[in-house]
């Protein structure tokens, strides 16, 4: 099993100087490695249909409107599934001390999606996008091991813009938070996808 994970938003408690209001973190899974191998390659082919540039990476908030659509149903045929923890960042819901560390915050929301995949998870290899600290990095790997109760064989830090997979899941966690925005299109992308989707949980 090979599962992803990435965030969309940030963990700034600034609401009124730019910080987003919700901070969300998404995971794709595969069950099976042929499926996730045969995704990467269409994503592949999808950036020379889309006439990428070589390199290119696919980035939810970077992309235009017809370009993420584009992706979301040339992924659509393949066999995965997400969750995602959608944190909602109004100081009236969330408060704590832990909440003000962004490595805890992080860490935490991991949690969450984590708690909400147990049922389905055997065996899995997680891999994370590598930007950030590595100690972090290395400091959530011990993390997640310790929470998941041996669910997890290991846990790998790559590159998202080498990964097509993790790109997968940047437009994921993209998608489920526009879709808790005002923005005109907001419940297009979340749409597209929602067959894939196993557990949206909104916290607190």
């Amino acid at each position: 099993m090979l599962v992803f994970i990435d965030e969309s938003g940030d963990t700034g408690r600034k609401l009124d100087c730019g910080s987003s209001r919700y901070f969300v973190v998404s995971m794709v899974f595969f069950e099976e490695n042929d499926e996730a191998i045969a995704c990467d390659q269409r994503i592949s082919l999808l950036k020379k249909e889309l006439r990428m540039p070589d390199g290119y990476e696919f980035k939810f908030r970077k992309m235009r409107r017809e370009q993420r659509e584009a992706f979301l149903k040339a992924v659509l045929p393949y066999s995965f599934g997400y969750f995602s923890v959608v944190i909602n960042k109004d100081p009236k819901k969330l408060y704590g001390d832990g909440f003000i560390v962004k490595e805890s915050f992080y860490k935490y929301a991991c949690f969450l999606v984590f708690e909400n995949a147990k049922p389905h998870l055997r065996n899995a290899t997680v891999v994370i996008d590598g930007s950030g600290s590595r100690e972090f990095k290395h400091e959530l790997q011990v993390y997640l091991r310790k929470k998941t109760d041996g669910l997890i064989k290991k846990v790998k830090i790559q590159s998202s813009h080498s990964n097509n997979l993790i790109q997968l899941v940047d437009m994921i966690a993209g998608s489920v938070h526009r879709s808790f925005t005002g923005k005109g299109d907001k419940d297009i992308y979340r749409r597209i996808i929602k067959p894939h989707e196993f557990k949206v949980q909104v916290w607190p």
